[in-house]
């Protein structure tokens, strides 16, 4: 038996990992969802990277939990990098799945293609309390291409404004590359959130791990709702010994 501890990425909360978790279950594995500080609709979202972070850590620690497959996706990632910095003896294996792998001393903004970061800083500054709308066409087309429209829509509802000042918060990392905890790499070979190519998730992201497993998904960004059993069994792949 496994336990996973699932991190959305952004405009997402836990509940984009509510048809995972009962497959994980199914499958004989235990799996915690929490929701990342500043997430989710009507959340406060004025935080800091440094929030996201210790809101995972205190999850993990106050529920006592050890041996924990710790999961990232998209912007999870480098929440998951960070927490395994701060409490790595609870941790058995990381698994980033088509998630940032940030490098010591950047931001997640500077992982971004140009386009995406002068629209998010525009959308940021527009909305008033600096938080990003996920605009629904991109939503579409580059992140749950794969899904029909009824279920692009009925997902794009999940989702509510996240927060900027994350992606503009310096990530020193200084003990990650260091760490001797286990990691994979997840990769939907058909995830166009980030554009293939140079800005791609793999091997840009996968590459800077060192050594990892490499398992392979079909499908979009967003395999949670397009495909979660499958997405569910490629997990435990990625998070066995």
């Amino acid at each position: 038996m496994t336990t996973f501890v699932l991190v959305h990425g952004s405009w997402h909360d836990g509940s984009a990992w509510d048809a995972v978790v009962p497959r994980l279950k199914e499958l004989g594995h235990v799996a915690y969802n929490p929701t990342v500080a500043g997430h989710g609709k009507g959340a406060d979202k004025a935080v800091s990277h440094d929030d996201c972070v210790r809101s995972v850590q205190r999850f993990i620690v106050d529920n006592e939990l050890a041996d924990v497959v710790l999961v990232g996706h998209s912007f999870g990632g480098t929440v998951i990098a960070r927490v395994a910095e701060e409490i790595p003896e609870r941790l058995r294996r990381l698994v980033f799945w088509n998630a940032f792998v940030p490098l010591p001393g950047t931001r997640v903004e500077e992982d971004l293609p140009p386009r995406y970061r002068e629209l998010f800083a525009r959308l940021a500054r527009e909305s008033g309390d600096n938080t990003v709308t996920l605009p629904f066409p991109i939503w579409r087309e580059a992140f749950i291409q794969d899904a029909d429209l009824d279920t692009a829509t009925a997902a794009y509802q999940h989702l509510s404004p996240t927060p900027y000042q994350p992606f503009l918060d310096r990530l020193e990392l200084p003990r990650f590359a260091g760490l001797e905890i286990p990691k994979s790499y997840l990769n939907g070979t058909d995830d166009t959130a980030l554009p293939p190519g140079d800005w791609g998730w793999h091997p840009r992201m996968s590459g800077r791990l060192g050594l990892h497993r490499l398992v392979r998904l079909p499908g979009s960004h967003e395999a949670v709702f397009t495909n979660p059993r499958l997405l569910a069994e490629k997990l435990v792949h990625a998070g066995r010994d």
